[in-house]
């Protein structure tokens, strides 16, 4: 066997492998990181202080330091590395609850194949109704996905910041907003903005709390609803973040459809994606559509797919601005 063949089998090996992402979730889902801040640790305290183990910790942990997530200091000790740093539920760029372990969706990755062959999600395939569906009968996994978002906005906000004027955005409604984090941040920066967060009555029962900590209640309102049906009218923005690639063309031209509905004629609605690019190069976009397909049915575009599902609701870009993270449309009504 060639040097070049082994690299070759090496490399599908790492790529297929399930043990490291699904060994990092378990680690984030025990919070083994945080117990590490102050210094390494033998496995044997670790495992006491996070009800594991001890021999099965090691293993996990040795598999993870092989990746870069811990380093072993000495034999059966244990530290962390800059990117396990980031496992730390007080760090300030913490993702250590972006990771959840969802049982609900590995059972939908291994239903893939079905749908490789029918097109339809495979998340329905394995339970028989949508994503969104199954988390409102599932608390606990709903909480897990929560707080999945929550860690990624606090990411994308700061990514976000410099990417577009907020302070002009007058009366935002954040469509989809969740339990309300995103808006409040923005809030807690630009004093000038007022704020709608708007979700589904189980998803914004959490809202109150997160505007209240942000110190914001008395600039943003909360209301339920669905966005297949009716938003909030007369805002002067609507945004929407990371919403679209969850639907297909069908069910996300009826959202912007809502939308425009709601507008005023100068209203603007910012949607937040990821743009894909053609070709082989790398891009996050690539994968995450692939999460869209598998849980949710929807998918991600390209800047000329996204053209074509607004021109179909009436809506048009009129400026693009690409971040780090995600692009920013900004869309106005098209009423020629």
């Amino acid at each position: 066997m060639t040097a070049g063949l082994r690299t070759l089998l090496a490399d599908l090996q790492r790529l297929a492998d399930y043990a490291v992402p699904l060994a990092l979730r378990a680690v984030c889902e025990l919070h083994v990181a945080d117990h590490l801040a102050a210094a390494p640790r033998r496995v044997e305290d670790l495992a006491e202080a996070t009800g594991t183990h001890p021999a099965s910790l090691y293993r996990v942990l040795r598999a993870l330091a092989c990746r870069g997530v811990f380093t072993e200091t000495e034999p059966g000790r244990f530290g962390l590395t800059p990117m396990g740093q980031l496992l730390r539920g007080d760090h300030p760029l913490s993702v250590r609850d972006a990771y959840p372990l969802i049982g609900a969706d590995l059972r939908a990755w291994t239903r893939l194949p079905e749908t490789l062959r029918t097109g339809r999600a495979a998340f329905e395939e394995a339970h028989g109704q949508g994503y969104y569906d199954y988390l409102a009968d599932h608390p606990e996994d709903s909480a897990r996905f929560d707080g999945s978002v929550r860690a990624q906005n606090a990411l994308v906000l700061r990514a976000l910041l410099s990417a577009y004027d907020w302070a002009e955005c007058g009366h935002l409604v954040d469509v989809a907003g969740g339990d309300g984090t995103f808006l409040a941040g923005l809030l807690a920066r630009f004093t000038s903005l007022r704020g709608t967060v708007f979700d589904l009555p189980h998803v914004v029962a959490l809202a109150p709390e997160a505007l209240r900590r942000a110190g914001v209640s008395d600039r943003c309102e909360v209301v339920s609803g669905s966005f297949f049906d009716a938003v909030p009218r007369g805002a002067d923005t609507y945004l929407l973040k990371t919403i679209l690639h969850d639907w297909d063309d069908r069910r996300a031209g009826k959202i912007l459809r809502a939308v425009r509905e709601a507008m005023r004629p100068d209203s603007t609605v910012l949607v937040l994606e990821a743009l894909l690019p053609p070709g082989d190069e790398f891009h996050i976009g690539k994968l995450l559509d692939v999460h869209s397909l598998v849980l949710a049915g929807g998918l991600d575009r390209s800047e000329a797919d996204y053209r074509e599902l607004f021109a179909a609701s009436g809506l048009a870009a009129v400026r693009i601005r690409p971040t780090p993270v995600l692009t920013v449309l900004e869309v106005r009504r098209d009423d020629t």
